[in-house]
C-alpha cells in the first residue's frame, strides 16, 4: 500500500483515417501522486486546477470506486496530488488519462495483481474505445483494436524530428456531441479509402516516411461531418503539405486541431499564419509538443509492474 506516482501523457486519437484505432502520445502530462488516507482529498495544480480538484463526480475517483466495487473490494480512501498539463474536453485524451489512472490506482491499492494489459483493457472497456488509453499507457504511435479476445495493441516510436502543434479553440466540445453528428453507415468507397490511408499512415510512422503523411492523413469517416462543430479544421487544412506541416487533422473528436510537423524552419511565420486563418473561428491557443514514446509502466509506480 505504498505511495504511488503516475505520469500519463496527453493523446491525440483518430489521426485522420484511424477512427477509434490510431492515436499518438504527446509530452503533455497528468502527474499524480497518491496514498492511503482517512478520506478522499485532491490537491491540484496546473491547467484546469479547480476542475481537477473538485471531488464531486470526479472521473478518476469514480473509476477507482467502480473497478473496486466490480471486484468486490472496498474503496480505500486516497489523498491525491495532481499536476495537470492536459487541456480538458479538447480532444487530447484527458478522460482516457483520468480513467487509466483510476484503474491503475484501483489495481494497486485494491491488490488486484493486474498487469499492464489488464489495466489497459479495463480502461478501454470503460472508455468505450481503445485508441486513447493504448497510446496513453504504451506511448508512441499506437494501433489498437478491441474484441472478444480483449484489446490488442502495437506501439511504434515516432521519428524524433517529428513534432506536434496543437491549436485549441476557446470552447470545448463534448465527445458525445461530436459523435452524434456521425452517420450510422458509410459508402464502401469511403471505407476503403480510409482503410488504405490508415495502413499507409502506419507504414509512414514505422518507416519514418514524411512524404507519405499528408496523403495518409486524409479522412472520409468522421472529419467531414465534424467540421461544423469544429470550424478550426477547415480553416487550417490548407496548411497541410507545405512549409514543414505534414498534416492537419482533428485531435480526437475535436475541437482542437493537430498539426504534425517536421523540418519547420519558420515557426513564428507559421504561428502568424495559423492565427490569421483561425481568426474567423475565434480566439485560439497554440501548444507545441513533442511526440512521447515512454510508457506509464516505466514511471515510479509503487510495487505494480
Amino acid at each position: 500500500m505504498n505511495r504511488v506516482r503516475l505520469q500519463l501523457p496527453a493523446t491525440s486519437a483518430n489521426l485522420g483515417p484511424g477512427f477509434d484505432t490510431l492515436a499518438l502520445a504527446l509530452n503533455l502530462f497528468l502527474e499524480i501522486e497518491a496514498g492511503v488516507a482517512d478520506d478522499f482529498s485532491i490537491e491540484a495544480t496546473g491547467r484546469n486546477a479547480a476542475i481537477c480538484a473538485d471531488l464531486k463526480n470526479h472521473l478518476l475517483i469514480k473509476t477507482y470506486r467502480a473497478v473496486l466495487a466490480a471486484q468486490g473490494k472496498p474503496a480505500t480512501p486516497l489523498w491525491l496530488r495532481m499536476r495537470n498539463a492536459i487541456p480538458l474536453g479538447m480532444g487530447l485524451g484527458s478522460s482516457a488519462a483520468a480513467c487509466l489512472a483510476g484503474v491503475a490506482l484501483a489495481a494497486h491499492f485494491g491488490g488486484l495483481a493486474w498487469g499492464a494489459s489488464q489495466i489497459v483493457a479495463e480502461a478501454a472497456r470503460l472508455e468505450g474505445h481503445p485508441d486513447n488509453v493504448a497510446a496513453c499507457w504504451y506511448g508512441g504511435f499506437t494501433v489498437a483494436g478491441g474484441g472478444a479476445a480483449g484489446v490488442a495493441t502495437a506501439s511504434i516510436a515516432p521519428p524524433p524530428e517529428w513534432k506536434a502543434i496543437v491549436v485549441l479553440p476557446e470552447k470545448p466540445v463534448a465527445t458525445h456531441e461530436s459523435r452524434s453528428v456521425l452517420p450510422e453507415s458509410y459508402l464502401r468507397k469511403d471505407v476503403v479509402k480510409n482503410l488504405q490511408n490508415a495502413a499507409l499512415l502506419t507504414a509512414a510512422f514505422a518507416l519514418a516516411r514524411p512524404d507519405l503523411v499528408t496523403r495518409a492523413m486524409e479522412d472520409t469517416l468522421h472529419q467531414p461531418y465534424r467540421m461544423e462543430l469544429c470550424p478550426l479544421l477547415p480553416a487550417l487544412l490548407p496548411l497541410a503539405g507545405s512549409n514543414g506541416v505534414l498534416s492537419v487533422t482533428l485531435s480526437g473528436a475535436g475541437p482542437s486541431v493537430l498539426l504534425l510537423c517536421s523540418g519547420l524552419k519558420a515557426l513564428e511565420a507559421l504561428r502568424q499564419e495559423i492565427a490569421a486563418r483561425a481568426k474567423a473561428a475565434g480566439p485560439v491557443e497554440l501548444i507545441e509538443a513533442g511526440l512521447w514514446s515512454g510508457t506509464v509502466a516505466t514511471v515510479v509506480f509503487g510495487d505494480l509492474q
